[in-house]
């Protein structure tokens, strides 16, 4: 079947295509707001279109499989067909599922194979809230203790990094347990009052400072977590996801969620900030923060978290190996049950804290994303009852596309005064 060329078109909105002729040239493009995400009472559809390249007419199987994001094999199809020589076919396949996300795998008898995930109706996806009936009270007492903690704010001008319109300056400063935390401060040269930008990082993410150059009319900040980026030199965590796992008191996110709230108890205290108008944003690990500090912290104005991580543990684990693998060998090692280990856990979900948010969020994520899967996004975001909305990049894994930026900007700025 060398002369065959399959292509998979799927038909929502304006559609997409995917060349199979050989899996090293396997590529494919997909509108920005189309691919294979379907909402009802759209049915799915895949279209393999097949091309016969050579002289005579050519026959071949085509094979269709639908699996859960855990990998359990739910529907299989196949059809044959028959393809007259320098012509093409239409193989169409269409099924009904539940709310979820799917992994398909469409190949051909002669070999040819692509895989990709495909979602339906994500909002309609139920993932309950596990929390424990101290849920409050536990990060009640945390927010206390930390208001004990004198922040000792320390800022350190970077010249060099400056530009003539912001000023860029290292922040230190002490969080819950006296944990030194840090930062990227970056300020406009001009004097006035400003809206802010808080960026939260993704889990062991590489320190980086905002551009001097960019966003002239806002204030940023970008935190270091304790341990992490700016911190990591000097971290005493270990790998922060396991470290005292056995105690939801000393669990390094109870910290660490706290650092969030102390970067914006740093912004607020800061004369140039109009303390009306601060946003928080993050990838990954800082997805997860930026909803956690939406949850904790009625400060923020508006959030954009994108492939937010930490959400939804007991399936989490059961889509994607990893934080799984490190949290359940720490697990074995200090022999702690199952059902202690997710209550741990449950203190920290996203999905748990998604319900106490009351600024607007925009959420971004990757329909291919193997390491925050889509499910555990919408786990904690379909648990958030304030203003929202989404964007599915369908082509991007753990990832979003250029536009997220320009599209998390215009967000943030349909909340300003229009002096700004």
């Amino acid at each position: 079947m060398k002369n065959l060329t399959l292509i998979i078109v799927s038909l929502f909105f304006s559609g997409c295509a995917v060349n199979l002729a050989a899996l090293k040239d396997v590529t494919y493009s997909v509108p920005e707001t189309g691919g294979w995400l379907y909402i009802s009472p759209q049915k799915p559809v895949i279209d393999v279109v097949i091309y016969n390249k050579g002289v005579a007419k050519a026959s071949d199987k085509i094979k269709l499989v639908l699996f859960t994001d855990k990998g359990s094999e739910l529907k299989n199809f196949s059809k044959k067909i028959s393809v007259p020589a320098g012509d093409s076919s239409i193989v169409s396949f269409s099924f009904n599922a539940a709310p979820g996300f799917y992994r398909t795998e469409i190949s051909s008898e002669s070999g040819e194979i692509k895989k990709f995930n495909i979602g339906l109706d994500p909002e309609k996806i139920i993932s309950p809230p596990d929390s424990q009936p101290d849920f409050k009270n536990f990060w009640d007492r945390a927010r206390a203790e930390l208001a004990t903690v004198a922040p000792g704010y320390e800022l350190t001008y970077l010249k060099d990094s400056s530009s003539d319109t912001r000023r860029v300056y290292l922040v230190k400063m002490r969080s819950l347990e006296d944990a030194e935390i840090s930062g990227y401060y970056v300020t406009p040269v001009k004097p006035g009052k400003y809206p802010a930008i808080i960026g939260y990082m993704g889990y062991g993410s590489k320190p980086w400072c905002p551009n001097p150059d960019n966003n002239p009319e806002f204030v940023e900040f970008v935190l270091s977590v304790r341990g992490q980026a700016l911190q990591e030199a000097t971290n005493i965590y270990g790998d922060w996801i396991t470290y005292n796992l056995q105690d939801k008191e000393k669990y390094y996110y109870r910290g660490a969620f706290m650092d969030l709230i102390r970067a914006i108890d740093f912004v607020a205290s800061r004369e140039e900030v109009d303390t009306s108008y601060i946003f928080a944003e993050g990838g990954s690990q800082g997805g997860a923060f930026t909803l956690a500090a939406c949850a904790l912290d009625n400060r923020i104005c508006a959030a954009a978290p994108f492939i937010p991580f930490l959400s939804d543990y007991p399936d989490y684990f059961g889509i994607v190996h990893w934080p799984a693998e490190p949290i359940l060998a720490k697990q074995k090692e200090l022999g702690i049950p199952d059902a202690e280990l997710y209550k741990t856990l449950s203190y920290f979900d996203i999905k748990n804290l998604a319900g106490w948010i009351k600024a607007p969020v925009i959420m971004g994520f990757g329909l291919q994303d193997e390491v925050c899967p889509p499910h555990t996004n919408f786990a904690g975001y379909n648990l958030v009852t304030s203003k929202k909305s989404y964007i599915c990049f369908p082509d991007k894994g753990h990832d979003v596309g250029a536009g997220w930026w320009q599209k998390r900007m215009d967000f943030f700025s349909q909340f300003l005064k229009t002096q700004y």
